[in-house]
């Protein structure tokens, strides 16, 4: 390969994505794959290193994800996590058996800060630790480099010549204290990758990529306005300019007078030298819609109707040759193809195309990357900031906000009282930072309104009312791999709940939602 590659090995563990994650914080390419990857792939990938996860079953189960030793002996550093620190123990040689103090949380922790994985952090910190069993004898050639009050081997390490460490614990998890620093170390020094993939470098080799795949062909893209979409309408732009046509579809479902903004952005002002299209589809997707309650089948209904809104577009075109999507990287892992984790959401744009859809080829230049880094692949393009950071949204759009079924009615309301919410939470906010001179302790890295199922009963004046309940959302979040609920101030939500209940008619419930993912997912669905 022409990039140095650390390869994530899965074994269905729920923070795969966040370990990839952290390992690219170092500059360090990075992809998941599954534990069932052979062995004679993985050797043909060339990696410089290889992480285990973690996962949800006991190594020593029949039917239990497993590896050879043949892994362990590619001569790269392995270094497991949890799991895959268990399993690297039982293949060699150790023992795995019922933990007698199962370690959940928080958990203090003493370090051999002279070994290279831990070098340059105390030695004593906290690390988050998440397991039922543990490593009660170590492989033969190993030696504990940590140590908890319940854990002996907190971590270990070979010691000889073979660079194979395994920890206990979660390092990619924020409450492990030091644990990007720790990623850094088994990445940059023990296997001495140079750190130099960046987004300058990734948006150059882009557009050649895609010069020479595109030729002179033309290309479709799915315009959605968000962040995805419109990098890679930047991306394409400076790439092939007019050989690009963007296709926006009004779907009904979108934030209020965001149709008309994404006219503005990218048609009318000029700023990208491409074709635009606007198609205005609100009442289709209303009546394909009608009476459907069930999320995945509202989910799979706006997908496919997408796909066939474009089919007509090309068609009045002409002869296209590609259609690209805003793909990026948790969408391939969570729909199941980039490791071994469950399918989470079915509408990302992965998986390729019906054979009754009339496009050579599909294009997913944003394919390998994280949502921050789609972002800075944005700047690097010259995109204002107040596109590349606006807040995600769903494709599925506000068809996922609705509980229940979507009706033009509904619609409005989450609308109205989603652009309510977002006013005030951004006043709060500047009002804050205009006062302090810094951002606010709580701000949210995304916040919205959805509309539950729920109607109540009501008192409006001197009438009773029986009308819906809107759930405000509000999260604290790295790379939307997990998420906490952000501490809105009650005086700001108290506003909301005022605006919402006095200008948006049908509501007369306003609730908070303060779920962390996991469990939960950010969208509320």
């Amino acid at each position: 390969m022409d990039k140095e590659l650390i390869l994530v090995i899965d074994f269905g563990g729920q923070y795969n994505q966040l370990v990839a994650r952290r390992v690219r914080e170092s500059n360090v390419y990075c992809e998941i794959y599954s534990y069932r990857t052979d062995i004679a792939k993985i050797r043909a990938m060339n990696p410089k290193g290889i992480i285990l996860t973690g996962g949800p079953n006991s190594v020593y189960e029949e039917g239990a994800p497993t590896c050879t030793k043949e892994l362990f002996e590619i001569g790269c550093p392995v270094l497991g996590l949890c799991y895959g620190a268990q399993l690297m123990q039982f293949v060699l040689g150790g023992t795995v058996e019922k933990a007698p103090v199962r370690e959940y949380g928080k958990t203090a922790t003493n370090f051999d800060t002279t070994n290279e994985l831990f070098a340059g952090i105390p030695e004593q910190s906290i690390v988050w630790m998440s397991h039922n069993d543990y490593i009660s004898k170590s492989a033969p050639g190993f030696k504990s480099i940590a140590n908890t009050a319940d854990c002996p081997y907190a971590a270990l390490a070979t010691e000889d010549e073979r660079p194979l460490y395994a920890i206990q614990f979660h390092p990619e998890v924020l409450h492990t204290e030091y644990g990007k620093e720790i990623l850094f170390n088994f990445a940059r020094k023990i296997c001495n990758c140079s750190g130099d993939w960046r987004m300058d470098s990734f948006v150059e080799n882009a557009i050649s990529e895609i010069r020479a795949k595109v030729g002179e062909g033309k290309v479709l893209l799915a315009l959605s306005g968000g962040v995805d979409s419109s990098v890679l309408a930047a991306l394409l732009a400076k790439a092939i300019g007019k050989q690009l046509t963007c296709v926006f579809v009004d779907h009904g479902l979108l934030r209020k007078n965001e149709g008309d903004e994404v006219e503005e952005i990218f048609g009318k002002s000029g700023r990208f030298d491409v074709n635009f299209v606007r198609v205005n589809a609100q009442e289709r997707y209303y009546g394909k819609l009608a009476g459907v309650t069930e999320p995945e089948r509202k989910r799979k209904i706006i997908g496919e109707e997408f796909i066939r809104v474009f089919e007509e577009e090309a068609k009045k075109i002409g002869t296209v040759d590609f259609l690209a999507q805003g793909t990026i990287y948790p969408d391939v892992v969570e729909s199941g193809l980039g490791g071994e984790s469950a399918v989470i959401k079915s509408h990302h744009n992965v998986g390729g195309l019906p054979d009754y859809v009339d496009f050579k080829e599909i294009i997913e230049p944003l394919r390998n990357l994280f949502k921050d880094e789609v972002r800075k692949a944005g700047l690097e393009l010259g995109l204002p900031e107040f596109l590349v950071y606006r807040q995600p949204f769903p494709g599925p759009g506000l068809g996922i906000r609705i509980i229940g079924d979507v009706t033009a009615e509904k619609v409005r309301i989450v609308q109205d009282a989603d652009y309510i919410y977002r006013e005030e939470v951004d006043r709060a906010l500047a009002e804050y930072k205009k006062e302090h001179g810094e951002d606010a302790p709580w701000m949210p890295n995304q916040y919205f309104a959805a509309l539950s199922n729920m109607r109540s009963v009501g008192v409006m004046g001197d009438e009773r009312t029986y009308d819906y309940a809107v759930v405000v959302r509000a999260v604290r979040t790295i790379d939307f791999m997990t998420a906490e609920a952000a501490q809105i101030p009650f005086n700001v939500l108290q506003t909301v709940m005022s605006r919402v209940i006095n200008e948006v008619p049908g509501v007369n419930r306003v609730l908070f939602d303060c779920t962390s993912k996991p469990p939960g997912t950010i969208e509320l669905e």
